[in-house]
């Protein structure tokens, strides 16, 4: 049994979601993993990870839209409002989803789904450098 751990920091614009698949599909490979598990681990808690539909655009924009609701940018409806009208929804939409995800390893690739891509879910309106872990254990 053997252990892999990684560090990827992701660039955002702001709301949204940022596919990363391809970059933790790249850093497996160099592992020479055959089977096992990768956890993806997000170091924030306005941001949080997904797992979703990689082939239409909308998909992920609907997201968006749909937490803009739930969770709105309105300070009358919080107390921690001091780091501005977005971060206190950005905690909530984090809570609603996850900060970390378990992906099979499968002949040494991710056992995703042919529409499914890793992302980092965006909670927060101004740019941030995201900070995520990898830990790969199999064989």
């Amino acid at each position: 049994m053997k252990q892999a751990t990684h560090r990827l920091s992701i660039s955002t614009s702001g709301q949204g979601l940022y596919e990363f698949t391809g970059e933790i599909a790249r850093w497996l490979a160099r592992q020479a993993f055959s089977t096992g598990l990768l956890t993806v681990f997000v170091r924030h808690t306005s941001a949080s990870l997904v797992i979703q539909e990689n082939a239409d655009p909308d998909v992920a924009r609907d997201l968006k839209d749909f937490f803009s609701r739930i969770a709105p940018e309105d300070n009358r409806l919080y107390r921690h409002t001091m780091e501005g009208a977005d971060d206190m929804p950005a905690h909530i939409r984090a809570a609603l989803t996850r900060e970390q995800l378990s992906i099979p390893i499968v002949e040494g690739h991710l056992a995703l789904g042919t529409w499914q891509g890793v992302y980092l879910f965006e909670h927060r309106a101004i740019p941030h450098q995201r900070n995520i872990v990898l830990h790969a254990i199999g064989e």
